[in-house]
């Protein structure tokens, strides 16, 4: 029997994206809202109530409207937007955050899709904190860099428009200090200080890296990038999305500078650990689009189905 599936907000960069790994597969009946009735409560109520599984692919507010709509206690809701990422009663959808939270997806009808930004800076830190490595109580700054499209659809014509000499430029945001991924990238890596975080768009259509840099004295005594490396090493063995590079990866080295687009059309992440006898980077990458944010979903969709992981991907 197929799994039926409804993605509310099917137009949108998110939404297109997870019909596109949808249409790949021949155990899902995607169930469609016909193009007039979008805005009908009624009918995407009914639809919402219908599906063993439901995307909300909506701005916040939009996506706590659609979750009261939900009176099927079957349906499962998986919302990709932030309303809900820490949210009592909703689980976080990053099946390699915790041994124990692939069974929380699998049990769980209310999913939180984690953001492309907090997903690289989660998988770097959230082992280190859970191996001592990193202090809970330390103040850390992180900079992500990532394609436009991972500013919807507005920003996305913005600079496929042309014409706006200053998008040839990187673009650094939230510089009042707030971004809505920062109450996620505190609360699931175990840290109880909120990183300092630098947004960069760049002129380019997807892809992002994450960057976070540690003093190594200021880790516990005695910790070497070795140390931080083999922490990586022992969370993610096994992980089919998770890609451990080796210390100092000695081909990134060779070409002299960092490829950010270079796990996309993916649903993988890679993390690195650059460093030095004192200091250290960590970086992380993916595909905005993919393990960022589409991707994210339909693999916590087949973790809670209990299908193969990567179907579909």
């Amino acid at each position: 029997m197929k799994h039926r599936v409804f993605v509310d907000g099917q137009e949108g960069t998110t939404g297109l994206r997870i019909h596109e790994y949808l249409a790949q597969r021949g155990d899902i009946e995607v169930l469609r809202i016909a193009a007039e009735r979008r805005k009908d409560a009624a009918e995407r109520a009914r639809l919402l109530n219908a599906a063993d599984v439901a995307f909300l692919c909506l701005p916040d507010a939009a996506a706590k409207e659609a979750a009261a709509l939900v009176t099927n206690p079957t349906t499962c809701l998986i919302d990709a937007s932030t309303a809900h990422r820490t949210a009592a009663g909703w689980v976080f959808g990053l099946p390699e955050l915790a041994a124990d939270q692939r069974q929380r997806i699998r049990s769980a009808k209310r999913i939180a899709n984690p953001g492309c930004h907090a997903s690289a800076f989660i998988l770097l830190l959230r082992p280190l904190v859970d191996a001592g490595l990193v202090p809970s109580m330390l103040p850390l700054s992180a900079t992500s860099i990532t394609g436009y499209s991972g500013g919807g659809k507005k920003m996305i014509e913005q600079y496929e428009a042309g014409g706006d000499a200053r998008l040839n430029s990187p673009r650094p945001y939230a510089l009042a200090l707030s971004h809505k991924h920062i109450p996620e990238m505190t609360a699931h890596t175990g840290l109880s200080v909120k990183p300092v975080f630098q947004p960069i768009v760049g002129n380019f259509y997807k892809g992002l890296s994450v960057s976070v840099p540690l003093h190594l004295a200021q880790l516990g005594a005695g910790t070497r990038a070795e140390d931080l490396q083999a922490a990586y090493e022992r969370r993610y063995a096994g992980e089919r999305f998770i890609r451990v590079m080796p210390l100092r990866d000695a081909a990134t080295l060779e070409d002299g500078y960092f490829d950010v687009q270079a796990c996309n059309d993916t649903n993988r992440v890679d993390v690195f650990v650059f460093a030095n006898d004192t200091q250290a980077m960590l970086m992380a990458r993916l595909d905005n689009l993919g393990k960022g944010a589409s991707g994210a979903a339909v693999q916590a969709m087949n973790v809670h189905l209990g299908v193969d992981e990567g179907l579909g991907l």
